[in-house]
């Protein structure tokens, strides 16, 4: 029978931290078995493991990070470069990254950044790569972002980009942009549309122009002709000026945007052009991409391509954990999903 060794703060006289040697006595076992069960090592019986699992949460045992360093050579910390944009989908990748990176037995070290530049980009790495990160996640998009992750490669850092382009960068997570594009363009087409105007984000994001890509390849795919598109700069403000000249339009009957937020100044350009959504006689259907919590209760509530962000963040600490393990990586696109609302309707009959 293994003896119970009493916490090491039950005497408020002798007070101290637990050490590995406390919890290797607790569970009976060595204290190398404590090791290799803290340094996440897989030949320990789940009997074995399951001891030393429940010992060290009796203890309240936390390893020291920098003896375990020493020894197995790794930080156990991770990387985060985001922006201070306050944008939700990032946000939310970024929030769910760093829960599922400590999950992962990781510390995460974060750095946003003002703006993503290519000189801001490469001090935030070489910053990270100063603490000994192991790997890093950037959650950006647009073409400074991936040639920066890719002058990372040769220097044994792995940086997967969050939304970026396969065909650039070595490790990459996202959401499907282009099969996004066409569900929400197909599902106006479908409505009836064919005079379907595309208000896309700005074109230096990979996402923007797999977005635009979608939607092009969804009209040609159905015998019509893709307009010119209109380009906004993902706010709501630029969706707004956008609408205003988008209202102008009358053969205008359906706008599907490259995110909410510049349908949501879209929305307020028609109604203040007195185009109305869906309905009427100059009516327009809109359509999304992202499924901001807000969207259900914009008036109308707006239809839209949902994004599944948290299971992007916790995608991209799984491919980061395969690049640093060399284990084969998980796939890198995830399934976006069409969510109906009011803001989309079949077409009313014009009288010309």
């Amino acid at each position: 029978m293994t003896d119970v060794v009493p916490r090491p703060d039950a005497d408020p006289q002798r007070r101290r931290t637990p050490v590995m040697a406390d919890v290797a006595r607790l569970a009976g076992v060595s204290h190398q078995t404590v090791s290799r069960v803290v340094n996440g090592q897989d030949n320990l019986r789940p009997a074995t493991r399951e001891r030393v699992e429940e010992a060290i949460r009796q203890l309240g045992y936390r390893p020291n990070t920098a003896a375990r360093a020493l020894v197995t050579r790794r930080s156990a910390t991770i990387g985060v470069i985001g922006s201070k944009s306050g944008y939700w989908g990032p946000s939310t990748v970024h929030r769910t990254i760093q829960a599922a990176g400590r999950e992962a037995g990781y510390f995460v070290s974060s750095v946003n950044l003002q703006s993503l530049t290519r000189s801001e980009l490469v001090d935030a790495i070489d910053h990270l790569r100063d603490q000994g990160v192991e790997g890093i996640v950037l959650i950006s998009a647009t073409d400074e972002a991936v040639e920066v992750a890719r002058a990372q490669e040769h220097l044994g850092t792995p940086v997967v980009v969050v939304e970026g382009d396969p065909d650039r960068t070595h490790w990459t997570v996202g959401v499907d942009q282009v099969a996004g594009a066409e569900l929400g363009t197909q599902h106006l087409i479908d409505l009836g549309h064919t005079d379907i105007v595309h208000l896309a984000g700005p074109q230096e994001w990979t996402e923007a122009r797999a977005r635009l890509h979608g939607w092009r390849t969804a009209m040609y795919a159905a015998g019509l002709r893709p307009s010119e598109h209109v380009t906004g700069d993902w706010s709501a403000a630029s969706g707004f000026e956008a609408g205003q000249r988008i209202a102008a339009r009358e053969d205008v009957t359906a706008v599907f945007c490259a995110n909410d937020q510049m349908a949501l100044g879209l929305l307020r350009a028609l109604s203040e052009s007195g185009r109305t959504v869906p309905d009427g006689r100059r009516g327009v259907s809109v359509v999304g991409f992202d499924d901001i919590p807000e969207a259900p209760y914009l008036v109308p509530p707006l239809t839209t391509v949902r994004q599944d962000f948290q299971a992007v963040g916790r995608r991209a600490i799984e491919i980061l954990r395969a690049a640093l393990s060399g284990d084969p990586a998980p796939g890198r696109l995830i399934n976006p999903e069409l969510v109906v609302r009011a803001s989309s309707a079949a077409p009313v009959e014009r009288k010309h």
